[in-house]
């Protein structure tokens, strides 16, 4: 089977896998969403999804944000891990959506990735969920699994990423990077993973997998 012909078929068997897709990051705005991407870096989105609507309520625009010193949202966000830098990225970003943004979260790669706390995988997110525009956000399980699928040689997220969006068309990016989240989370784990029991493991899966 080709590169092609793999990515066709894990296109098809994610999609009949989860027909529906919902966004795991509860949020009500670009800005709420943002800022709950910022939380989830090396977090569960279970924890995140717990936190946030403590911060919320003491703050969900990017001016609340700022009436809040670093340290009251350190305090709230601690449970998520790397609080004082993600307090400090928040508030941050904040003063710059401000400052420099009317208040709003910018829509494009370039303004987001200038926001501290935020990059290229943040932005990616943002811009996907937030704003409609096609992209390929590449986390810990998207990496794993496109090596896992010889979908990309997975020496780099980089790698990954422009691998994958060869590979897949571009109107798809946005519910195929879902799509393979929910299914390494429920299928395809880094640890106990069985390749022969996997839908696309046992399939398409690296030999290495079976050795």
């Amino acid at each position: 089977m080709t590169r092609n012909e793999k990515a066709a078929f894990v296109a098809r068997k994610l999609a009949a896998l989860y027909p529906r897709l919902r966004i795991p990051l509860d949020h009500e705005d670009p800005f709420t969403l943002l800022v709950a991407v910022v939380l989830s870096a090396q977090c569960t989105d279970r924890k995140v999804n717990e936190i946030t609507p403590l911060l919320f309520a003491r703050a969900r625009t990017p001016q609340q944000m700022l009436k809040l010193r670093v340290d009251e949202i350190q305090d709230i966000i601690r449970p998520c891990g790397l609080s004082p830098m993600k307090s400090k990225g928040i508030h941050g970003l904040s003063r710059i959506i401000v400052e420099q943004h009317g208040g709003r979260v910018p829509d494009s790669f370039e303004a987001l990735e200038a926001l501290p706390g935020v990059g290229h995988k943040t932005a990616s997110v943002v811009m996907s969920q937030a704003f409609g525009v096609p992209a390929f956000p590449v986390d810990t399980h998207i990496h794993r699994l496109a090596w896992r699928w010889t979908l990309s040689t997975g020496r780099s997220v980089e790698r990954t990423e422009a691998d994958l969006k060869r590979l897949f068309p571009r109107d798809s990016w946005n519910t195929l990077h879902l799509r393979i989240i929910f299914f390494g989370r429920e299928h395809c784990p880094a640890k106990g993973h069985d390749p022969r029991k996997c839908p696309i493991c046992s399939v398409i899966g690296r030999k290495e997998l079976f050795a």
